[in-house]
């Protein structure tokens, strides 16, 4: 949508999808930037991130804020930023407490999510799948996959730990299927980034928030470039990404790696996937079955319903 016919309901729905792309990407295993895709933003969050380097500033000298603010999409980006921000910041807690009471309805629904993500994503593909793209498919989810299996590592919370995390993260909440917070837990900052946000400590916010503005930059130009000029195995790389990710959402876990969190609470860390019957033998608790095909089925509508809307009023 052109940026000068927005109105305020028009960044107040920006702001909305931001929020969605918040508690997204607070999760561990699900990505902002599959939010992002499903919401109908995609294309112009990355081509804004791309708009945001040295040179922007170059053009606010010489032609003025104006003209500066328009070709970084200033508006949408604040507006976005705005709802990511405020999200992480509310529902950090609440995300954390469902995962806690009802895991497997939470994870059912990412994963109905997910799924219906994929097919979004592979209605991008502007050619007949061919076998380069069959082939980046594969190879993005196992990328993911092999993530998402690793085992996780402790690192320290000191500042330029939380700069690089922030750097790596941010690259991971860009791409649909691979979760930035899953990064930060594989890396063990993961808590810190939940404990920095919850008390608000600022040297290690500003630092993974230089990061992350660092990796923006960098990653945002990158991917850009690969979709103006591979689109079609990027694409089916990120659809492979998405596919892999399926294996992080699963919603019947057995645990195999805990560790105690800043409460001295044990956490899981790593985990594998099991069926509901085995689920139910393992740990002894009633795998849900219906409720989670529920929760899926759940999760595939709303990203239809999303799609639908976003079709009809032109993807504001």
């Amino acid at each position: 949508m052109n940026q000068s016919k927005r109105t305020i309901k028009d960044y107040a729905v920006i702001t909305l999808k931001g929020m969605a792309m918040g508690a997204a990407d607070v999760v561990p295993g699900v990505s902002g930037g599959t939010i992002a895709f499903i919401t109908g933003i995609y294309d112009e969050f990355l081509g804004a991130l791309k708009n945001c380097t040295p040179a922007a500033l170059l053009i606010w000298k010489q032609k003025g804020f104006t003209v500066f603010w328009q070709h970084i999409n200033g508006s949408f980006l604040v507006a976005l930023f705005t709802g990511i921000l405020l999200s992480i910041k509310t529902f950090a807690a609440i995300i954390e407490h469902a995962l806690r009471a009802h895991p497997i309805w939470v994870w059912a629904f990412f994963f109905g999510l997910i799924i219906a993500s994929i097919v979004l994503l592979a209605r991008h593909m502007t050619q007949r799948w061919r076998v380069r793209d069959i082939a980046a498919l594969l190879l993005g989810a196992a990328l993911v996959a092999g993530i998402s299996l690793a085992a996780p590592t402790q690192l320290p919370g000191h500042w330029w730990v939380m700069f690089l995390g922030g750097f790596i993260a941010i690259c991971a909440m860009i791409l649909p299927g691979i979760s930035g917070s899953f990064l930060l837990l594989l890396m063990g900052l993961y808590p810190v980034f939940l404990g920095a946000v919850n008390h608000l400590e600022w040297d290690l916010l500003i630092s993974f928030g230089a990061g992350a503005v660092c990796g923006l930059m960098v990653f945002s130009r990158a991917l850009s470039w690969l979709l103006n000029h591979y689109h079609q195995v990027t694409v089916a790389t990120l659809t492979g990404f998405l596919v892999g990710s399926l294996n992080v959402t699963w919603p019947w876990k057995e645990p195999v790696v805990t560790m105690l969190n800043r409460h001295g609470e044990e956490v899981v860390v790593q985990s594998s996937n099991v069926l509901p019957a085995q689920f139910a033998t393992v740990t002894g608790q009633s795998p849900d079955t219906l409720l989670a095909i529920t929760f899926a089925i759940a999760g595939v509508m709303l990203v239809l319903i999303a799609e639908f809307f976003a079709s009809k009023f032109g993807k504001s």
